[in-house]
């Protein structure tokens, strides 16, 4: 059964034009793939699929979805969206269980409540669903965030689900169970739309794939991913630690993330933090940056101690650690163009006067992809990934020694991907700033990493070159991450 019929739409944006006379159908009970370029058009074309365009988008052309036009009131649970960034579909100031419970309401009876979130919880991979139901948005990591936003999609039983980017910042484990669950999902009767770059995925589970490519709408199978060569970093001259940390405890109300960690890295030095999702590799670098209290231990600068508090800091030692977050749409404000938020750290941090703050800024942003034209749009006008690029140069321009990066390659399609670790390789060597990578992209780490920490709940379990690590992993839970991400088909035809 066909559940959606799109006819000629375009899409235009000014005077640029995303999408040309674009025809397609989505099959019931089939997942196709919307692959291209960060930047291509990809979630604006999904967000026409649910009638919501943002500001400065014209649409033409028809949609309908099982039998209804986009432009009139659906039904409830007719169509699941799960957005690129989970954050965008949760609610900071509300509990992850009552938000789940008032979705539910709208579906089933209210005796029935309970079993149904916890249902749509199992079938986003999150068995132990329950002892999240009191937690906050923030206090969740970004793949538990993933997974409770799928949840949100599937207690509606939707007719069509569109996913965008929904294996970002999962763990190759999650991606992998994932993967299976979006194809028991389809085996429902339930059309997929799913946008990506992961192109292994796309091998794995897609039914159809099509192409967005200067405009155009084309089916078409889809080569083989781009990957980093893993050429092994030049050797460091021994250096004292920039970064100490000791004995770092913490954790959330309902107990502690983090259990005695210890962590040095040094100047220029490159040093990956793996694990699952929620093992607490995202709470040691909000520990470390300020952004997450910690219950004991230490972390020293230069052998300073830094205070768990950001707003205790100095204002150099606010320059000294960046962050670049996961979600980085996130971290921009609506109101204002994106270059000026860039080059607004240049000015605080550094000390550049506006003039010479944005011209920097607009040169470091062109360098990687990104245009002063297209940085000069609010960040909702720009794709996941070019926000992504943007809070890199932000991040760079406050002349770090530490520099944090948590997932910062996974909204990027191959080809940037690729482009944005060559260039943080040179920006690191350049400045020699320390380089704390948290990633779930174990190609990246080979590529770029000296070390690898593999964190198990809470734990640091194994550590080493990272070459040794991913070759000859010791401990299971690297074994299964090394596992997991191996391409499992490799060659086949979609």
């Amino acid at each position: 059964m066909t559940a959606v019929v799109a006819h000629d739409v375009t899409i235009t944006a000014g005077d640029r034009t995303l999408l040309s006379a674009a025809s397609f159908t989505l099959q019931a009970g089939q997942i196709t793939a919307l692959v291209g370029e960060s930047g291509s058009g990809k979630t604006t074309l999904a967000r026409v699929l649910l009638g919501e365009t943002s500001g400065g988008i014209a649409v033409s052309g028809s949609v309908r979805i099982e039998g209804s036009t986009v432009d009139s009131s659906f039904g409830p649970g007719t169509v699941g969206y799960i957005p690129q960034q989970p954050s965008a579909a949760l609610n900071p100031v509300r509990r992850v269980g009552s938000v789940l419970a008032e979705i539910a309401r709208l579906h089933v009876p209210k005796a029935q409540v309970r079993e149904r979130v916890l249902e749509a919880l199992r079938q986003a991979q999150m068995p132990d669903g329950q002892r999240y139901l009191r937690r906050f948005p923030h206090q969740l990591s970004g793949g538990q965030q993933q997974r409770v936003v799928l949840a949100q999609a599937l207690i509606g039983r939707p007719g069509v689900l569109i996913a965008d980017e929904p294996t970002t910042g999962q763990d190759p484990v999650i991606r992998a169970q994932l993967a299976t669950e979006l194809r028991a999902v389809a085996e429902q009767g339930i059309a997929i739309l799913l946008l990506t770059h992961d192109l292994d995925l796309v091998r794995e589970i897609a039914d159809r794939v099509l192409v967005i490519e200067e405009g155009r709408l084309a089916e078409s199978d889809v080569d083989s991913p781009i990957r980093p060569e893993p050429v092994e970093p030049q050797e460091r001259q021994a250096a004292d630690p920039v970064l100490r940390v000791r004995g770092l405890r913490a954790g959330h109300r309902d107990g502690d993330t983090l259990h005695d960690v210890d962590l040095e890295v040094a100047p220029g030095e490159r040093v990956a933090v793996l694990g699952r999702s929620g093992s607490g590799k995202t709470t040691l670098a909000r520990c470390i940056a300020g952004l997450h209290r910690f219950r004991s231990g230490e972390i020293l600068l230069d052998g300073q101690s830094l205070s768990p508090v950001l707003r205790r800091r100095s204002r150099e030692q606010l320059a000294r650690v960046q962050y670049v977050f996961q979600d980085a749409r996130a971290s921009f404000s609506e109101f204002t163009p994106v270059l000026h938020q860039v080059a607004r750290t240049a000015e605080r941090l550094r000390g550049l006067d506006r003039t010479e703050a944005r011209a920097r800024a607009a040169d470091e942003l062109a360098a990687l992809g990104l245009p002063e034209s297209s940085a000069m749009r609010r960040a909702s006008g720009l794709s996941g990934g070019e926000l992504q690029r943007a809070a890199l140069v932000r991040a760079m321009l406050a002349g770090p020694d530490v520099l944090i990066c948590d997932e910062i390659t996974s909204g990027l399609d191959a080809r940037r991907r690729d482009d944005l670790l060559g260039n943080l390789a040179e920006l690191q060597s350049n400045t020699g700033c320390a380089l704390l990578m948290i990633t779930h992209d174990l190609p990246a780490v080979a590529a770029l990493s000296h070390r690898v920490l593999v964190f198990d709940e809470g734990r640091v379990v194994e550590h080493g070159r990272a070459g040794e690590v991913l070759d000859s992993p010791n401990h299971p839970a690297t074994r299964a991450l090394v596992q997991a991400s191996s391409p499992k088909t490799a060659g086949q035809e979609i």
